[in-house]
């Protein structure tokens, strides 16, 4: 199991709260953030990179900042983030590495690429506190991984000699021609084995889906030991999000990174609308969000505390 050194966690308590939970607001994607603002294609692609970094300015600046830390990605959002002064100070900065889309090989496998330039020396440049890479997994399919692993193998080495705090996020994906049905039934064990391997390459923070049950959370927690993991939205309705907040918080997870379940139907072209829905609708997502991990994980942490005390006695 990996550790973070005294730098990395530095940046690991930089992106926590107060009460030492991770509470991360994602907005670094790019294609999916297209599709929210259109349903047309051709506007979709009609959509620059500056109309984007300015949705993910407001997200920082409206939502954000009532947490602990934004990650965004380093083609839209910084470092204007930085040098307009958006960013709160006490706002945490994680950059993504990861490209939008992916390559499919023959086989149907996702391939995942960085962006060009990013590396652990460039996110520390933009002012990051750390960076986050995301890899596609099929952990039942070993030949589907190699590539995404060397990447993850690569990063986790390039940010651990630049001592430089990485957070690590897979997704999983149903490969073509496989059944709505039989995918479903595969996502749990997919992502507790897709967890194994990133803990393998040596990956000492997690960002990974709510992998099906509140058994299935403690499963992770398990096989992490040490290693926080903080539970991703995946875009899912907030209401169901948060009964996964509550089973992942309430069974050892360290957080939430969240993105689209708080944001996606906030944002839009018209940067009044935005501001607004942000603040009307976001926001108070965000608190029911933080007021559910105060409760689990304040428990959690009170329960710890008194173990170690009667084990010190």
């Amino acid at each position: 199991m990996s550790h973070m050194s005294t730098s990395e966690l530095r940046g690991y308590q930089q992106i926590c709260g107060s009460n030492g939970a991770m509470l991360v607001i994602a907005c670094d994607q790019r294609g999916a953030m297209r599709s929210l603002l259109s349903s047309d294609p051709d506007q979709q692609k009609a959509i620059s990179e500056q109309q984007l970094g300015r949705i993910k300015a407001d997200i920082t600046q409206y939502l954000a900042s009532q947490a602990s830390c934004v990650l965004v990605d380093p083609v839209c959002a910084v470092p204007d983030l930085v040098d307009d002064g958006i960013i709160a100070r006490d706002t945490a900065l994680l950059i993504g590495l990861d490209a939008s889309g992916w390559d499919t090989t023959a086989e149907g496998y996702r391939n995942s690429r960085l962006v060009e330039g990013i590396n652990a020396r460039r996110v520390r440049e933009l002012g990051g506190n750390g960076g986050k890479i995301m890899v596609y997994l099929r952990a039942d399919r070993p030949e589907a991984n190699d590539h995404n692993l060397a990447i993850l193998r690569h990063c986790i080495e390039d940010f651990s000699k630049e001592d430089l705090l990485l957070v690590v996020e897979f997704l999983t994906y149903q490969l073509e021609g496989e059944s709505d049905a039989d995918y479903k039934s595969k996502v749990p064990s997919l992502i507790f084995e897709g967890t194994k391997l990133s803990l393998d390459c040596g990956a000492k923070v997690l960002k990974i889906p709510y992998p099906g049950s509140p058994a299935a959370c403690a499963a992770i927690t398990e096989i992490s030991g040490d290693v926080p993991w903080a539970v991703l939205s995946a875009g899912v309705d907030h209401a169901t999000f948060l009964g996964q907040v509550a089973d992942a918080m309430s069974n050892g997870a360290s957080g939430v990174i969240a993105g689209r379940a708080l944001w996606k139907d906030c944002i839009s072209l018209d940067r009044t609308v935005t501001r607004e829905k942000l603040e009307t609708l976001a926001v108070p997502r965000l608190r029911e969000i933080q007021a559910v991990i105060g409760k689990y994980f304040t428990a959690a942490t009170a329960e710890v505390k008194s173990e170690e005390q009667v084990n010190h006695v």
